[in-house]
């Protein structure tokens, strides 16, 4: 289970994963007040991305992240033009 320190990579690696198979992806989000720490677990039962952050502006990078996934699932088109971008 891999652990990202960089957000560009664990962002990147996300949509990847939502792109491959769109159906069995889930975003999880657990935040523990008393140590300040946020975790983003992006997983698919066979791969699962973790991002652990106790900084307050990542929320809103996460915030980002989790609205562009949103994006993906409620278009109509396909995304395999996003794909052939990255």
């Amino acid at each position: 289970m891999p652990h990202y320190q960089s957000w560009e990579e664990f962002s990147r690696a996300a949509e990847k994963l939502y792109l491959t198979d769109p159906m069995k992806v889930r975003v999880v989000l657990k935040y523990r007040h008393c140590d300040g720490n946020l975790c983003v677990k992006v997983t698919d039962d066979a791969v699962c991305l973790q991002y652990k952050t106790d900084q307050a502006q990542d929320v809103k990078k996460i915030e980002k992240l989790q609205g562009k996934l949103m994006r993906f699932m409620v278009s109509k088109e396909s995304h395999s033009m996003t794909m052939e971008t990255d």
